[in-house]
Formats: structure tokens, sequence, C-alpha cells
């Protein structure tokens, strides 16, 4: 889940029944935008930071999200500095996650199954879920108006309902543009202090797609279920 993704929480954080009219406008937004939402392409860079060693090491790749009717599936590619060849290749097929790594040839496969929800929750994050699915999964607590990589965004915190997810993260916080409902930039805090943050550039917005990231099958990977 981690693959898929410290402001302090006070009186002010916003509930589905308390919202301010500024976040009802972003929401009903998303709505709209969602309505004709049918994949994203995006270059992607990563910055990982471990707090322990206070160290940040970065990675580039892209990302690809398609959603039909209530399905959504996922590709994307990661690489590490001044490397050509992937670290990563990732596969979401609606049921089950491929995290293949081809410095040794292994494919982990996890299958979705009761959580199958929760992924989607979290791929839509930003990229074409709805006001209504974001509210219902999340507590959010809306930080205002900013610029990020030259778009104009509603910063929002979000803190999941599901206890589960609040285990592995903490809190995440998206700067998202109401207009087309696509995330500029993500942060996911973990309890630990470390934390995940992805910055979104060159977004195409239900353009043909050129490449959904497919494992490799030659020469054959060793699958690991997880």
């Amino acid at each position: 889940m981690k693959l898929i993704a410290t402001i302090v929480l006070s009186a002010t954080t916003l509930t589905a029944g308390a919202q301010s009219p500024q976040l009802q406008t972003v929401l009903s937004s998303l709505d709209k935008a969602a309505l004709s939402f049918k994949s994203v392409q995006a270059d992607v860079v990563y910055d990982n930071y471990v707090k322990v060693v206070h160290d940040h090491s970065k990675q580039t790749g892209k990302i690809v999200i398609e959603r039909r009717g209530k399905n959504v599936t996922m590709g994307a590619v990661f690489f590490d500095p001044g490397n050509t060849q992937p670290a990563k290749i990732i596969n979401y097929d609606g049921s089950l996650l491929h995290v293949f790594t081809p410095g040794i040839n292994q494919d982990d496969q996890f299958k979705a199954g009761d959580n199958q929800a929760k992924y989607q929750s979290f791929l839509t994050l930003g990229f074409g879920g709805s006001g209504k699915e974001l509210s219902e999964a999340w507590t959010i607590t809306d930080l205002g108006q900013e610029t990020v990589n030259g778009r104009h965004t509603e910063k929002l915190d979000l803190v999941s309902k599901d206890p589960s997810v609040r285990n592995m993260f903490t809190h995440v916080t998206i700067w998202i543009d109401p207009s087309d409902g696509l995330s500029a930039r993500q942060v996911f805090f973990q309890p630990n202090g470390d934390s995940r943050t992805a910055d979104y550039n060159n977004l195409l917005r239900n353009s043909s797609i050129k490449d959904r990231f497919s494992i490799p099958r030659s020469p054959k990977p060793q699958v690991v279920s997880h």
C-alpha cells in the first residue's frame, strides 16, 4: 500500500457534516471533474524522507491511471538517480498488484481481495476521484489555496476514516487543481516520522495512453505471492 503513497490537526478539522463553503465548492468541483475522467498520465518525482537519519532519496518516473466505471487500473515505472534501467515497475489490474524489481527479476504480487476499495481510494486520490468519494473515505481539512508546479491548487489535509490506513499513514496532504480534479503534489506521512512526497508534472488527462507499464515475461520472473 505504501507503493500506491507534519501538520497538527486541531479543532479546525472539518468533518463531512461541518464543511466550510470553500471546501464544499472544491468537493463539488471534484464531483464534476470525476464525471468525465477516463485516464491520466504524468511524470512524477518522488522524495523519500527517512527521519531517523534525516535522509532524502529521490526517484523519477511515470504513472498512468485509468478508470472504467468503478474499476481502476494503474501502471508506473520508477528510476533511481543516474540510471536508465527501471528500479521498479508497478502494475495494478483492479484485483492484483504487481511490484516488479528488474535487478533481481522478481515479481511481488499482492491480491487486493477485501482491500480493493482501499487500493482504489489511494489510486483515485487526486486522480479522478469525486468529492463524495473523498469525503466518505477521509476527514478533510482545507488549508487554503497555493500555487504548486505552476498550477493553482487547493491544499487539503486528509486523515483516513479507516484505522488500518491510519496505522500506515497518519495523514496525507494533497495539492489538487479543482478545475480538472488532478493532483500537483501529494505527501504521505507515516507514524514513524518518515514521509513520501510526489510531485506530478506534464499531466495528460483523457489522452491516448502510450504505455501501461506491463510486467516483462521474458526471462520469466520469480513470482512471490503475498
